[in-house]
């Protein structure tokens, strides 16, 4: 069974392939342990946002900036 890979999971898996074997390892182990973090959740690999991903943004960063601006404040 061949699994089918999109652009950029076949980029990724070329520059894993790259690695020297020690180095190799030691990623897979890190992004086994990152995946056990958050294990329902999935990559989304498109290029572009939707106006709700950008309106959460825009709010994100606005809260940040005002929280970061209180601070400098206080």
């Amino acid at each position: 069974m061949e699994t089918l890979l999109n652009s950029e999971e076949a980029s990724l898996l070329a520059a894993f392939r790259r690695l020297p074997p020690d180095a190799a390892g030691e990623l897979s182990r890190l992004v086994e342990r990152l995946a056990a973090l958050a294990p329902e959740r999935k990559i989304d690999w498109s290029d572009s946002w939707s106006d709700e991903d950008l309106r959460e943004f825009r709010a994100a960063s606005v809260r940040r900036l005002e929280k970061s601006e209180a601070e400098e404040a206080g």
